[in-house]
Order: structure tokens, then sequence, then C-alpha cells
């Protein structure tokens, strides 16, 4: 994200170093010739996987994400590209929604199953490391198959996890406000960075009161913008083992939630229980909405006004506790080419040729090279670099609390019972109780 001389040259020497590692091991590979499938590509006699090897040479790996058609096209044109680069590296490809994704891969996990090589989130690493299927990435990097250097803002580190590389960034994001621009400025509110939670609620009651219209979509169901309120307080959603706040914290965010809806400042959650999928943003049922911010393109298509990012409010002024999050791609434990997983991952996050391919879709492109290679013409991706930029001038941004095994739980849990209690189903005090309750059985698991 640096701009100038200085970070341009630091891009341009990365980018010669990776076409020299990338034409190294395209000789490697035409030297070895068939004498590859006899090598096993560091396959163990125990080793288990989808992946398949031939007697010519050539390996098959698997590689499953979740996602769209949309990123599916895109991710098949990136396959196609890295094919030709490795003729002897052929890719057997799978994409799910979200939520079925998860489901396929836990059973193909217990199975001794899983692909090769696969689209990865932050609240999965330790639940998969302590059921021993990621892969330890570190050797890799060590042999040369992949390289960690020339990510930005610190992405590096994102996927490592008690000494070992789990994952590796694709991408990058940051929570934030995103806006109705006409809204806010009917309502004569201009956020700006530094903010604080007192002019965001007076934002709300401008918001209401001058336009009809509720101020935010309601963000007491979104762990991740609660987590960094708690990171402004000097706490955070998890530590590395469990919950690192209170029963009382939650009661007094969850409060003021209901109030909020109560009062006209967030929507009115059954209104947007019944304009699902749409957001209630884009639907015109409030005045912005807390998200991550490659997330800004779906308001751009489902609604009919401008939208922008606003900085996230703060506790003290300064701290907003944000950092870049990504997904990741990981690989198996056990697959029979980790040098090839290796290579794949490699390829997918430094070739300059992935990212004019993907651009934003997995979110602002995680290292220097590829960051570089894409740079957006449309008003709504310049907006989203400009904003992740403008965190890192403002030198807001710190690491990622790790998270449990038994995160991906939590979230849930928490997305649920917040929208059980703003539909008037749940108590307060019940909602929180509810939450530590499934909690802590997961976070013991």
């Amino acid at each position: 994200m640096q701009q100038g001389g200085n970070a341009k040259r630091h891009v341009n020497r990365h980018a010669n170093r990776y076409a020299e590692r990338r034409t190294g091991r395209r000789a490697i590979l035409k030297a070895a010739g068939a004498s590859l499938a006899v090598a096993g590509l560091g396959a163990t006699a125990t080793a288990c996987g989808g992946g398949s090897g031939s007697g010519d040479g050539t390996v098959t790996i698997r590689y499953s994400w979740w996602g769209a058609e949309d990123r599916a096209e895109r991710i098949n044109k990136t396959i196609a590209l890295f094919e030709k680069k490795y003729p002897q590296i052929k890719v057997k490809t799978d994409f799910q929604p979200y939520t079925d994704f998860w489901k396929k891969f836990n059973t193909q996990a217990s199975g001794g199953n899983p692909p090769d090589v696969f689209q990865n989130a932050i609240g999965f690493l330790r639940k998969y490391d302590a059921k021993n299927v990621l892969l330890d990435l570190s050797e890799q990097v060590k042999a040369g198959n992949l390289a960690m250097d020339g990510f930005r803002a610190g992405l590096e580190k994102f996927g490592e996890i008690d000494g070992k590389l789990l994952g590796v960034p694709v991408g990058s994001n940051s929570m934030a406000l995103v806006i109705d621009k006409p809204v806010y400025t009917r309502a004569g509110v201009k956020p700006e960075q530094g903010w604080t939670w007192d002019d965001f609620d007076e934002a709300m009651r401008r918001i209401r009161d001058r336009t009809g219209r509720a101020g935010d979509s309601g963000m007491y169901g979104v762990m991740y913008l609660y987590d960094l309120y708690l990171r402004q307080n000097g706490k955070a959603f998890f530590t590395e083992d469990g919950l690192g706040f209170t029963e009382a914290d939650l009661t007094t965010w969850w409060t003021k939630a209901e109030k909020g809806v109560k009062s006209g400042l967030f929507a009115d959650a059954k209104k947007v229980a019944q304009i699902k999928p749409k957001s209630a943003l884009s639907a015109e049922l409030a005045g912005s909405e807390f998200t991550w911010d490659n997330f800004t393109v779906r308001y751009t298509s489902e609604g009919k006004s401008e939208y922008g990012l606003a900085p996230i409010p703060t506790t003290d002024g300064k701290r907003t506790g944000q950092y870049l999050g990504s997904l990741m791609l990981s690989g198996y434990k056990r697959t029979e080419h980790p040098k090839e997983v290796a290579q794949f991952i490699d390829f997918m996050v430094h070739d300059p040729e992935v990212a004019k391919i993907m651009g934003y879709d997995r979110g602002v492109p995680a290292t220097h090279a590829q960051y570089d290679a894409y740079r957006p013409t449309d008003p709504v991706n310049k907006a989203i670099a400009a904003y992740e930029e403008s965190l890192v001038e403002a030198g807001v941004l710190e690491q990622i609390t790790p998270h449990p095994n038994g995160a991906d739980i939590c979230e849930a849990a928490f997305l649920r019972i917040a929208e059980e209690m703003a539909l008037g189903t749940r108590s307060v005090e019940d909602a929180v109780e509810q939450f530590f309750t499934e909690s802590k059985t997961a976070l013991a698991g």
C-alpha cells in the first residue's frame, strides 16, 4: 500500500525475484521429467489425501473454496494460467456456498480425504490444527517452494499459529462503516478518522430525525465489530484459549443495541429479516452498516444510492482496534504433494497476472507485487483501496488476536442469538446467558 519511489522499487525487486524463482522451478520440473513420479514429490508411504500422480510425472491436486459463480469463474481462469506455467501439475476444483463448504469439508476431514489445498479463514486455524488437518508450510518456505516476503502491512504473520505457518493470505480487508452518502449529507454528518462512539450516537440521531431513516442496520450481531470495540478498551473477543470479555461487558453492549432498536436509531429487525438476503442499507431501511470494506461492491449492485466507506468510531479518539483480515490458502497435512501445494499457493499470492484476474474479489491483494499489478479504475474498488491506504497512513492497524479452537461456533452463535434478541424472542439477560453457555461448550471441545 505504501506509495512513492521506494515502494515501487521494492515491488519491482520482488516481482523480479518471483519471476526468477518461477523460471527456475519450470527448469527443475522439465529436467526432472518422469522421475518426479518416482521421487514422489515429498510423499511418504503413509501419506493420504485427494491428490494423485501418473506415470508421466504429472500430479493432480484438489483445490476447494467457498463463494459464488463469479468467484469460481475468476479462480478457474487463474488455475488455467497456473497449469500453463506448471504443465506437470493439474488442479481439480470444487466450490460451495460458505455454509455448505464447511459441512462438506468437515465430512472430508473426518474421513481423511480433504482437498490438498483450500480456502481458509482465521477462525478455523486452531480448530483444524487441533484435528491434525493443516499442513505446516514452514518447511516448504525453507525449501524455496513458497515465498513469504513481499506481503503488505504484516500480513505474512496472519496465518502463523504457535510457530507454525498454517495459512497464507490471498487478500486483505478491514472492518468499515459503509454509508449511504446522500443520506449522511442530508443529515449533516461527516465521519472522520478519530470520531468517537458518542459522535456516532449523535450521527444516528441526526439521520433518524432529519431523514426519517434508521441510522444503522443494527450492528450488534457483528462479532468482528464488537471485537474492535473490546480492543479499543484493552480487551478482545478472543484470547488464545477462550473469550476475552465478561457477561457484564456483553450485557452493556447488547443493552445499548436494544435501546437503539426501540428508539429507531437502528433498523427494525423484523423488517431487516423480511428483506434478506438484501441488506438493510441497500433496501433503504438504514443509513449505514458495519461490514468488511471489500463488501462495498455488494451494496452498489443491490442498491440505487451512492455508497462510501467511513472510519470505525473510537473510544478515545485514537485507537480503532483494527487489523487487516484475510482469506487464506491452507494445505492438507497429509497431502501426497506438499511441494506442489506450496508452489500453487506461491503462484496464487505472488503472480501479478492472478491479481489482474481476481481483482478485489477476495479482498485487496495481499502482496506488493499483486497490489501494484491491479489498480482498479471503477469508483467502488478505488474507494476500497483508498480506505485501506488510509488505515496504513493513520497508523491504526494492529495484529489480530489469535482465535481459539471453537471460534467459528462462537461467531455463529453470536450472530444467531443477537438476531433473536433483536426480534424480541430473547431478553438481553437471556441472550447473554445463552451465548456464554454455548461458547463455553464450543471452546471446551
